[in-house]
Formats: C-alpha cells, structure tokens, sequence
C-alpha cells in the first residue's frame, strides 16, 4: 500500500515533477523509422508534451514542438525540407537544434534577420536503432542509448508494435515483475474465455526477484518443476526503469501524460535454418487495436492485450492507497522502494540505475536470457512445428491483436512458410 501522496509522486510525469524529471533521463521509442518512410511527419506526445518527430529530405531526423512559434499552427501538417521542417501556414522552418532557418516574408523586410535568429522552438536529440526513432528529452549530457544484444541477432523476422493505452504507466510496468499473473491471466483465464474449465494450468510454488545493473530478474518455480528450470536459474527481466524483456522481445512502456501510455513492443522471430541467410531490409510497424468495435468490450484473445484489460481495468491511475499486497507482490515492493531511491538521486544531481555512460560497456548488452541459443543459433522448421511454444507462432502473431495482412504476408515469406 502506498499513500495518495506517494502514488501521486510515482504517477505524476510532466515536466518539473519527481517521477517526469527522473523518467527524462532515459531514452524512450517514439516512433518506426519505417513509419517515417511513409509519412515524414508524426505527432507524438510524451510525458504531457505536445511534439512532432519527423526525418527530412536529408534523412536526418528532427524532435520538436509540435506547434510554430508564429502563429501556433499544427506543424503535423507541414512538410519536410532539405534541412528541418516547414510550417505550412506561412512557411516558417524549423532545424532538429529547434532553430528557426528560414522566414520566407520576414526576411524581406529584415535583412539583418533578428526576429528570425530569436526565434528557438523546444527540441530534443533522437536517434534511430532497430528500426526505432529514440527520443531523449532530460538535461545534458545524455546518456547512450543502449546497445542491447538481440538488435544485432542476425535472421531474424523483426515487427515493432505500438498500442495506445488510457491508463499510467506506472500499473503497466508493474506487470513486469509480476509473475504470478501469467499463471492465471495468460493460462487459466485464456482457458475459461476459450469456453474450457478446466485442467488449470500449473501454480507457482516459489518466487525469487534479484536486482542488477539494468533492472531485476523474477525468478520462479512451478508445480512439475524444480530450481534446475531456466526460469529459475535465469528468470525474466524487469528492464529498467519502463521496460520488460522476455527474451525474444521487448516491451516498453512509454508515458504519454499522467493517464496514458504508449505500448512498444520490439519481437524478434528467428526463421529456420532452412531460410538462412536472412537480411530483412526493412522493419514493419503497426498499432494493435485494443477495443472490440463490435462490442465496444477491451480485446483479450492475445497475451498483451490480456495484459492491458488488467492495467486498465485499475483506473486512469490506480489507487495504491487502498490495495492489499501479499506474498507474490515482493517484486512490485522492491520496484517501488528502487524507484523512491532513484528519485532522490535525481534531486541530489547523480544518475539513476542503468544509465550506460561507457562507450565500451555499450556493445551488445547482454541480459539474462532463457532462449539465447535458439535465437543465435536458430532450429529447422520441422523443429519450430514440433516446439510447444514456438509453432504457435507459425500459425498468428500470440503478443498482440491485429497484425495487418501484409506484415503476415512478409513473416510467412521469411519463415518459408509461403
């Protein structure tokens, strides 16, 4: 349980509040390069800012305020150029420093450009890495954006997949250290909403969370199993300080203000040996629905929607002051009590965890990795359709809802399935 004031200090992420100054630290997925490919321009809004993140005819890509500092138009709507962003109300442009180069009328009339070389809009560096556009808006100098092992595996079929969630961030991220809800959310309740009773699935009989570098492992033991199962011996990340790493994928939880949040998810697929050498050329991006429009009733037949019917079924920002936590709650305390620590180190001026400072120790991060022989070494397709797990995802994309025909199309080809 924690009080009114404590959950406000951990859900509150605008700018000058604890958690919102702490989360500024770290480089969050605004957006897909590929997205960018299509359209040049794309409004975002992150931590209760307003901005428009967009590649111009260079390739250099830009993070600004998403309205001209003229006469306030919506700069989702203007057009890329050479170098930066052009309003399209009246042609004022804007560089990736957030400069204003050009004034098309004004320069006429003032040749000295002063109005013009006054003129700043807020701007933040972004950076493109596998097949995401990183957006670092916290004080200089910014820490490295990390260098995680799986974004140089080779042959693998990698989609990137974004959902938009009305609730905080802070009950989704919750959900990465807590292991117990997959036993009866993504098991049992699928099971029931499958139209069976029954058998259940096995039930946790031990626990363990350790912390490290990049965040915390859980660790756990199952009826039928013992400490000498991998997801005891090595567990699951709770990745620092929004993310979740399974092994094969990524999630990260990304505030858009204090009652939404944008869902990323990276997944890497290994194709069989039989389709090596894969090199993908370009990596998919889509938005998975999470309301039935038919019904109107939150999606739940995929694993992270099931997810989301949870997050947002604790409110726009979940009330801890009247929560009861047990046994199979340690994790989210411990994550708690790190997040308190943290922000105060940010009010002291030092860095909180996992920030990477050394060019050398961001090289293929390692992190703890149940599957990293598949994933490195690969199997054949007799074996992915002999697999418990993996031949589920032969036949539909099992993390999220929605996956667009032709991004279905391309999976297939790379797996030789076509």
């Amino acid at each position: 349980m924690l009080s009114a004031e404590k959950n406000r200090t951990l859900t509150r992420v605008g700018a000058g509040t604890p958690m919102g100054e702490l989360l500024r630290r770290y480089w969050h997925p605004v957006a897909a390069a590929s997205e960018l490919e299509k359209n040049p321009i794309k409004p975002v809004r992150i931590m209760g800012e307003d901005l428009v993140v967009y590649r111009d005819l260079s390739g250099t890509y830009g993070l600004i305020a998403r309205h001209c500092r003229h006469r306030a138009a919506d700069l989702a709507y203007g057009y890329v150029e050479n170098c930066g962003l052009r309003c399209h109300y009246h042609g004022w442009t804007y560089d990736e420093q957030g400069r204003c180069i050009a004034q098309p009328f004004e320069e006429k009339f003032d040749p000295q450009e002063r109005l013009k070389k006054r003129i700043r809009t807020v701007a933040y560096p972004v950076q493109a890495k596998a097949g995401l556009i990183w957006a670092y808006l916290g004080p200089q100098p910014a820490p490295l954006l990390p260098d995680w092992e799986p974004y140089s595996w080779k042959n693998g079929f990698v989609q990137i997949v974004f959902a938009e969630v009305p609730c905080n961030w802070l009950q989704a991220q919750e959900n990465s250290i807590d292991p117990v809800h997959f036993e009866w959310m993504h098991e049992n309740w699928k099971l029931r909403l499958e139209g069976s009773t029954g058998p259940y699935a096995p039930t946790h009989l031990k626990l363990g969370f350790d912390e490290f570098e990049h965040g915390f492992v859980y660790k756990r033991v199952r009826e039928g199993a013992d400490e000498a199962d991998p997801l005891w011996t090595t567990g699951r990340v709770c990745l620092w300080p929004n993310g979740f790493f399974l092994g094969e994928h990524f999630e990260w939880r990304v505030p858009v203000d204090d009652e939404n949040m944008l869902s990323v998810t990276w997944s890497f697929i290994r194709v069989p040996k039989e389709a090596e050498p894969y090199e993908q050329k370009r990596i998919p991006a889509w938005t998975s629905p999470i309301v039935d429009p038919h019904t109107g009733r939150w999606i739940t037949s995929h694993v992270i929607n099931q997810d989301i019917v949870a997050w947002v079924g604790q409110g726009k920002i979940a009330d801890r002051s009247n929560e009861n936590l047990g046994a199979s709650d340690r994790g989210i305390s411990l994550m708690r009590k790190r997040l308190f620590k943290d922000l105060d180190a940010v009010a002291a001026g030092k860095d909180p965890k996992g920030l990477i400072r050394d060019a050398k120790a961001n090289r293929r991060v390692e992190l703890p990795n149940i599957g990293r022989k598949l994933y490195t070494e690969g199997m054949t397709l007799e074996q992915y359709r002999a697999h418990p797990f993996w031949r589920n995802l032969l036949n539909d994309f099992r993390w999220h809802y929605g996956q667009p025909e032709e991004v279905r199309r391309e999976f297939r080809e790379a797996m030789g399935l076509e």
